[in-house]
């Protein structure tokens, strides 16, 4: 049984893991919520390939939606997977999350189609197969176990990546959020939590145990008294 103290940290830790993702959901809504409260237009906040005067566009892109269903979508998965980001990489946490984020941006400016491209949807692919890569890679049973998770809920987003989506769809963001969270995994897999090493204590023989002593005596008669050098 847990100490109090255990379950107090885990908790803790788990409430600080949400606190992050919530600000960004909540941004994405409040923003989505000004756009259309004000009649505005936030497309030309989102990302147009290779249109130097809307690089911009990368650091904005995942504040913009097409309506509720892309932003409800987009939200969910954010959370889910930000959260899980928080709570079982930490220390890297943040850093993965940005890079995530401004990478696939600047990827989908690349090699994206002539045309607005809106949403988060990169950052969530980067999150997913950053986690799924990454727990894989450590070879440690609880990240291992989230790989497993993300691929039970999200497994079928792997088809999302492909260019015979819908039109409308941008399977280039999601291809290019696909590409970081490989990425990422790889360059940090020695970084953050990894596998435990377990450390055996070997018995030693009775003959390692008096390997390198030499025995001195008083005299040749006495055996008893013997010191070791």
């Amino acid at each position: 049984m847990q100490p109090d103290s255990d379950i107090a940290i885990e908790k803790k830790r788990f409430y600080y893991s949400l606190v992050i993702p919530f600000l960004i959901v909540l941004l994405m809504f409040l923003s989505f919520v000004l756009e259309k409260g004000m009649s505005w237009d936030f497309r030309t906040a989102g990302v147009f390939p290779q249109r130097v005067e809307n690089l911009w566009g990368i650091f904005t892109v995942g504040f913009v939606h097409a309506d509720w269903g892309h932003l409800f979508n987009n939200s969910l998965s954010l959370f889910v997977l930000a959260s899980a980001l928080y709570y079982f990489y930490a220390p890297l946490a943040t850093r993965i999350l940005v890079m995530s984020y401004i990478f696939s941006g600047l990827i989908l400016w690349f090699i994206g189609r002539e045309s607005w491209h809106i949403g988060a949807s990169g950052l969530v692919y980067a999150l997913a197969f950053f986690l799924f890569v990454s727990g894989i890679l450590r070879k440690y049973a609880p990240l291992v176990a989230i790989s497993l998770i993300v691929v039970f809920l999200y497994g079928n987003m792997v088809w999302g990546i492909f260019p015979w989506q819908e039109y409308r769809v941008s399977w280039e963001g999601h291809l290019s959020g696909t590409i970081v969270g490989f990425v990422l995994a790889i360059i940090y897999r020695k970084k953050g939590p990894q596998k435990p090493v377990k450390v055996w204590e070997e018995e030693e023989d009775e003959e390692e145990k008096h390997a390198g002593f030499i025995p001195t005596y008083r005299n040749d008669a006495d055996f008893t008294d013997l010191r070791r050098l």
